[in-house]
């Protein structure tokens, strides 16, 4: 399948290689070089204000500001800071408003709970006042969902793809039915982020590969397995992001 792409790399994997973030970007910077498709390497999830400046000599183009865990009017101060700054170096800046739970390790948030969704009005004060690129929106989805059972409200994106004025981003959607993804990309969705899902299928292929081998012991072998799955899943999600069918 031939379809460009955005390679992401998230504090959190940065911080668990002990916080350096160059070999992490060399190395994805030497795949997406390779690579037959255009690919756009960014920066995710970013809270860290050292890390963010790093970002444009690491070769990101774009970076990923979340300072959603802060009350409102800090999470604008501080992402109209980052913007300010990004922009003077070229990058392309995305926030979060509302909340995508589910994130560092702590459980999914109920995405009904009161004021867990992106507010349209909000949404368009925050787009004017930060100045960023992109806007990561609540929409019903959390990260870290192990099953497909996640419920977009579809009139809420609709409400916030005429308001924000700026690409909308789905963060969870490995919680997401393909339908449900589909038809968020329909209604204003531009970039749609995947991360357990691909965890789920290497995970899952290492396991059953080792179950059947339980005496291989070179991590080339079920890593193969594994890596070859996630190109199973990965073409599928990127059919699913089309507008084709998926599971």
């Amino acid at each position: 399948m031939q379809a460009p792409v955005v390679l992401q790399i998230s504090e959190n994997a940065v911080t668990f290689r002990q916080g350096q973030v160059l070999p992490l970007a060399r190395a994805a910077t030497a795949a997406a070089e390779r690579s037959t498709v255009p690919v756009a390497l960014h920066l995710d999830h970013v809270q860290s204000d050292d890390l963010l400046r790093q970002a444009p000599g690491a070769g990101f183009s774009s970076v990923m500001y979340d300072a959603a865990h802060l009350p409102y009017e800090e999470n604008l101060a501080a992402t109209r800071a980052a913007a300010d700054w990004g922009h003077a170096q070229g990058l392309w800046i995305e926030a979060e408003l509302g909340e995508v739970g589910g994130k560092d390790g702590r459980a999914p948030l109920d995405a009904h709970a009161p004021g867990a969704r992106t507010d349209p009005a909000e949404a368009r004060a925050f787009v004017a006042g930060s100045g960023v690129d992109a806007l990561a929106v609540a929409i019903g989805s959390s990260h870290a969902m192990r099953t497909r059972t996640a419920t977009l409200d579809h009139d809420l994106l609709k409400r916030l793809a005429a308001s924000a004025g700026v690409p909308l981003v789905l963060h969870g959607s490995s919680g997401v039915r393909a339908g449900e993804v589909s038809a968020a990309v329909a209604g204003g969705i531009a970039k749609v982020n995947v991360g357990t899902a691909l965890n789920l299928t290497m995970t899952r292929a290492i396991r059953e590969y080792l179950a059947v081998h339980p005496d291989a012991v070179d991590s080339r072998t079920y890593l193969s397995v594994a890596r070859e799955a996630m190109v199973g899943t990965v073409t599928q999600l990127i059919t699913v992001v089309r507008g084709g069918p998926g599971q």
